[in-house]
């Protein structure tokens, strides 16, 4: 992505509410799939869907939003119709979909967000501002497998690029996660899906 924007750009994503992502990216902070199947495997049954109680040696340990929002920073406030917020089709928008090569009623792959990067040299700022951060919600925020197509209504947000930035996108990446996180077979093979780097902090 860095090659992707002028270096004036990526530094302003780097400093957004969103920059958090890259942050970590840059510390190469390493995924410990050990450290987490070893949380999951001593997790505690619970009610609460969206907190994770684990055993650390004798010590109890909770992650729940409050953890994760200190951890990251992101704005985890309330928002009604999170996963599918009202946002109106444009020409605009059809206009930048079409530069993605993604369909209207489809989100972005993090293959298609690769591509783009590939050939976004002559697009305008906000349209190269707008892939950056959708670079960060395919990659980091929902952070499913390549090929999986993110939700299209929350990425649409980005053609207003205060309103993706502003967005409790916090609390989306929380609950992606956590969604990922409930009910593993930890007997086979699993993946979990979303920011996992800030479970294991």
């Amino acid at each position: 992505m860095r090659t992707a924007q002028h270096p004036d750009e990526f530094e302003e994503l780097r400093d957004s509410k969103l920059g958090v992502f890259l942050k970590f990216k840059e510390l190469n902070f390493a995924w410990a799939s050990r450290l987490v199947h070893l949380m999951l495997y001593f997790k505690l049954h619970i009610k609460k869907k969206y907190e994770l109680w684990c055993l650390v040696g004798p010590e109890l340990a909770r992650f729940s939003l409050i953890e994760f929002e200190h951890l990251t920073g992101l704005n985890c406030d309330y928002v009604e119709n999170l996963k599918n917020p009202r946002c109106e089709v444009t020409e605009e928008t059809t206009a930048f979909w079409q530069l993605l090569g993604v369909g209207i009623d489809a989100g972005p792959t993090i293959e298609k967000i690769i591509a783009a990067c590939k050939r976004c040299a002559e697009w305008s700022h906000d349209d190269r501002m707008r892939l950056g951060y959708l670079a960060i919600f395919t990659g980091f925020i929902e952070g499913r497998k390549f090929s999986t197509v993110t939700r299209a209504s929350l990425p649409r947000i980005v053609m207003n690029l205060e309103e993706f930035e502003n967005y409790p996108q916090g609390r989306g990446a929380f609950k992606m996660l956590m969604d990922s996180l409930w009910n593993k077979d930890l007997t086979k093979f699993y993946t979990i899906d979303g920011f996992v780097q800030a479970i294991q902090v």
